[in-house]
């Protein structure tokens, strides 16, 4: 179930925000957006937080129907657990809206944007943790190369805790997860700014 409601996340973020700034310009409702005043930098701030805060009101809905299963089944509740996954599942979820919309105003349709960003992060999903191990047993120039791109990616893969939920485990240190909610905002907003530093120097049409 916790593998169902990441994939429906993940295509919520993905779809949402994919065609947020095409669509405005597409029905040229972009203009009168801009003329209210209101700043480039502040349509894609907007942007970003409709998009992120409709991902967590899909995700408290998600967890809830697990939860209560999980209740109904195991009845007992691992509280501080259900939280910190859904706490960090949610700011993945921020870093991959930000890069959703960086692709939007890079990639000339919604469907390309989507389809590229799709592929990209579940290549860090599945491969993100195992580039550095792979680097080591390369040559160089090709070992600086993986090694790079290792330390540069989002580490997305770091967000996933669903064991903690899975096995009702015990919380992970909470300074853990602040540092991981730091490192998600830290991405969001240079995925963010670098949006703004391509969108601004685009024509409208």
């Amino acid at each position: 179930c916790l593998l169902l409601i990441w994939i429906s996340a993940l295509a919520i973020a993905v779809g949402t925000s994919a065609r947020q700034i095409p669509a405005e310009r597409e029905n040229r409702t972009i203009f009168p957006l801009l003329a209210k005043p209101i700043t480039r930098g502040q349509l894609i701030a907007g942007k970003f937080l409709g998009c992120w805060l409709a991902c967590g009101l899909a995700l408290i809905v998600f967890y809830f129907f697990f939860g209560v299963i999980s209740v109904s089944r195991e009845h007992q509740w691992a509280a501080a657990s259900f939280f910190q996954a859904l706490w960090l599942h949610w700011w993945m979820l921020g870093v991959v809206v930000a890069m959703t919309l960086l692709g939007s105003v890079v990639f000339a349709a919604p469907s390309s944007n989507g389809t590229i960003c799709l592929l990209i992060i579940l290549s860090i999903l599945l491969l993100g943790r195992h580039l550095n191990k792979v680097a080591v047993q390369l040559a160089e120039p090709m070992s600086g190369v993986v090694s790079a791109v290792y330390f540069a990616v989002p580490h997305l893969e770091l967000f996933d805790v669903r064991d903690l939920v899975v096995h009702n485990w015990d919380p992970i240190n909470w300074l853990i997860c602040v540092g991981a909610t730091l490192y998600a905002a830290a991405y969001a907003i240079f995925f963010l700014f670098a949006t703004w530093l391509v969108f601004r120097r685009q024509p409208l049409v």
